[in-house]
């Protein structure tokens, strides 16, 4: 659906409603309707003219929606939600609750170029970026699957958001401005991709007038060999270059760079593994995001003890580094990035 209304903002929809003949006030009508009501067809948007509705959609004009195709609450009340775009291609949402806050984890792709040994999004292979009304569409799908107002969004779902960029940021503008979704609430994960960090630092300031939202960069291993077996697009993209563009993207934003650190059992999360993380990211206005490993299918990586991940962690601090552990959720349902799709493909 090419005239998608979704994902544009009030001034957006009174210039557009004038533009169609109508009133201003028709576009902030229908912004209403957008975001606070959260309608799925223009037909339910019962203030606009009867008439008008018709010639919307006889035009092929459309509130670009998407449909829900699965739906899966785990024990600690984690909803995934598989959604369908009007292509035919799936993609994937999650709301992670906790009594204070509902994170919405949403895609910025339809599966991923980036193919990480340890995620399953990358086994279903790579279709195409999402558009803003299919990214925002997973928030508001998720605030009326769980009847609550999301609080918190991380770009850390299907996809590489940096390959997306334009787009993402469109988007937090979007959440922010027509959801009232602080930037500060946001997060954008990235595995690395060469050259697009100081790009991405720019185009914050450009588009949005500021660089609020978190970065999250992923590293999963504490130097270039290990990283490149755990990440083939790594081999492009130096390890120490890495960093050096992340002390860029924190000088042009100011703001402190997430790195994100998958433990998987026996293999990155040795106590000389956190020594080692500790020295690369020492001294950096960062924080370390320990992540403890959810198996997948096809790939023989095992989930670290707790006593290891204790470990790892003690590590860091000892040596100084801001560190965090995520808590898993949804284990009993496949809340891993991918296995929701990836079964659904092979049923």
């Amino acid at each position: 659906m090419k005239n998608v209304l979704l994902g544009r903002s009030a001034a957006e929809l009174e210039d557009w409603a004038i533009a169609q003949g109508q009133k201003s006030f028709r576009g902030r009508q229908i912004h209403d309707w957008l975001y606070n009501k959260g309608v799925k067809s223009l037909s339910e948007i019962t203030a606009l003219p009867k008439q008008w509705r018709s010639e919307l959609e006889a035009q092929t004009f459309g509130v670009g929606r998407l449909k829900l195709v699965h739906q899966s609450v785990a024990i600690d009340a984690t909803t995934k939600l598989l959604l369908a775009t009007d292509d035919g291609e799936t993609i994937e949402t999650v709301g992670i609750p906790t009594d204070q806050r509902l994170t919405v984890c949403v895609s910025s792709q339809v599966g991923c170029p980036m193919a990480c040994r340890f995620c399953a999004t990358g086994k279903s292979g790579f279709q195409r970026s999402l558009a803003i009304h299919e990214i925002v569409d997973q928030v508001l799908s998720i605030r009326e699957a769980m009847d609550r107002r999301p609080s918190h969004i991380v770009f850390m779902g299907m996809g590489e958001p940096l390959l997306n960029s334009e787009a993402v940021l469109d988007t937090i503008g979007c959440l922010n401005t027509d959801l009232g979704i602080g930037q500060r609430r946001i997060t954008v994960s990235t595995v690395g991709v060469p050259q697009t960090l100081p790009e991405l630092a720019e185009l914050a300031m450009e588009r949005l007038g500021r660089a609020q939202f978190t970065l999250a960069v992923s590293l999963h291993a504490p130097n270039q060999q290990l990283r490149e077996e755990l990440i083939p697009t790594a081999h492009a993209y130096p390890y120490e270059s890495l960093l050096n563009d992340c002390r860029h993207y924190l000088a042009v934003t100011g703001r402190r760079v997430s790195f994100e650190y998958i433990l998987l059992g026996e293999l990155n999360d040795k106590p000389e593994h956190a020594a080692e993380l500790a020295d690369q990211v020492g001294g950096f206005q960062s924080h370390v995001n320990l992540i403890a490993y959810n198996p997948i299918e096809e790939e023989e990586f095992k989930r670290p003890t707790s006593q290891r991940i204790e470990t790892f962690r003690r590590v860091l601090e000892r040596r100084g580094v801001a560190v965090s552990l995520r808590a898993s959720r949804g284990l009993d349902q496949n809340a891993a990035c991918g296995q929701l799709r990836r079964q659904h493909q092979l049923d």
